[in-house]
């Protein structure tokens, strides 16, 4: 599995309808970088989260867009690059919540990849943002490609456990209706007290993973 952002080629036939989007998107990225905007991540890894290959992926967990902080994404949902500091603040109450969940203590560091290595899909629903602006590719046309994948998972024979946290998440509900789907409030600041907290993820997930006779995730991360 490449950490460059190469995608697996299992999801090359999923997204071959989306070809001419992904075409479009790749131009109108080049033109406004051509006009001196920063986009975020950088291009090698912005379809990271896609070198987990679709037969091999056990849990889905949806974010909302890139950090807008140079440096910060790195292509997969709440991660950021390993030396950031300080944590992003929904990552660190994702790692509170780990730790009551199931006694694992926080590292230090954003590095979510060992969670990947596992089966762990972390997508944003958009794959770029302009540094600086949070939110600013929401409108770009991320959608149709998101879709797409979304749609693979779900007919998949054995289809993944899907985290939704937060209604942005939620909304994509009715897009994995063979999925078994865990909901809750967002887990940043301003929404994990009401109901993020306490909610249970990881061993909820384990426990449906270990229902279809899949073997659970070992939520812990290195902590170097």
């Amino acid at each position: 599995m490449s950490d460059q952002g190469f995608i697996a080629t299992d999801w090359v036939v999923p997204l071959s309808a989306t070809d001419n989007i992904l075409r479009d998107l790749a131009i109108k990225l080049a033109e406004r970088s051509a006009q001196g905007e920063v986009i975020l991540p950088e291009p090698k890894v912005m379809f990271r989260a896609l070198a987990l290959p679709l037969a091999e992926v056990k849990v889905l967990i949806i974010g909302q867009d890139p950090y807008p902080t140079p440096g910060h994404p790195n292509g997969l949902a709440f991660a950021a690059n390993k030396p950031v500091r300080p944590l992003p603040r929904s990552l660190g109450n994702i790692y509170k919540e780990l730790q009551a969940d199931l006694g694992i203590a926080p590292v230090a560091h954003p590095d979510l990849s060992a969670w990947q290595s596992q089966g762990v899909l972390l997508l944003n629903q958009v794959l770029s943002v302009s540094a600086g602006q949070a939110g600013a590719h929401q409108k770009f046309g991320w959608a149709p490609v998101i879709e797409a994948i979304l749609a693979a998972l779900n007919e998949r024979a054995n289809p993944p456990v899907a985290i939704l946290w937060g209604n942005h998440a939620q909304k994509l509900s009715p897009s994995l209706s063979n999925v078994p789907q865990l909901r809750s409030a967002h887990p940043s600041p301003l929404s994990a007290s009401r109901g993020f907290f306490g909610s249970k993820p990881f061993s909820e997930t384990n426990r449906l993973l270990s229902l279809q006779g899949q073997k659970p995730i070992n939520w812990s991360l290195p902590v170097a």
